[in-house]
């Protein structure tokens, strides 16, 4: 079986979970999905992405928002959700909560498991992606297996 770490920042939507589960044609795939709780120093730079991609009215919400401990509970429903969404295509697949130092706990979660890859699946980040300090950017040099980013898609 063929096992992935997906780490994502949002429920997957359907065209995400048909996505991920034809990646590899009909070999079995096992996910170990990790999914990080909004956090306040990100609100900056996610306000920046917004008002590049033009989204003028999602930049000024953007301190609306939960973060932090408040984040975590929309964070766990996003999880279980994606969880069930990739079950009921048939793939296997189990996920946790992320909130501190999260390529620390994705090189471990790829150590534990033996994971063949690791996919990024994330809304565009032009500021982060343009300094390489984004996710996928990052992980390349820590995990030791292949990294993919895919861009999320929105319902």
């Amino acid at each position: 079986m063929f096992t992935s770490v997906l780490m994502i920042e949002q429920p997957l939507t359907a065209v995400d979970v048909d996505f991920v589960t034809t990646l590899h044609g009909d070999d079995q795939v096992s996910f170990v999905v990790l999914m990080q709780p909004r956090g306040d120093q990100d609100r900056l730079l996610r306000a920046i992405d917004d008002v590049a991609l033009g989204e003028l009215p999602e930049a000024l919400h953007e301190g609306d928002e939960p973060e932090g401990d408040q984040a975590r509970g929309p964070a766990e429903t996003a999880l279980e959700h994606s969880l069930v969404a990739l079950r009921t295509k048939g793939a296997t697949a189990v996920g946790q909560i992320i909130e501190d130092h999260p390529l620390d706990k994705l090189k471990a979660v790829v150590d534990e498991t033996g994971a063949d890859e690791v996919i990024v699946l994330t809304a565009p980040h032009f500021v982060e992606e343009f300094f390489h300090r984004d996710w996928a950017s990052r992980a390349r040099h820590k995990v030791g297996v292949p990294v993919l980013k895919l861009f999320a898609h929105n319902e």
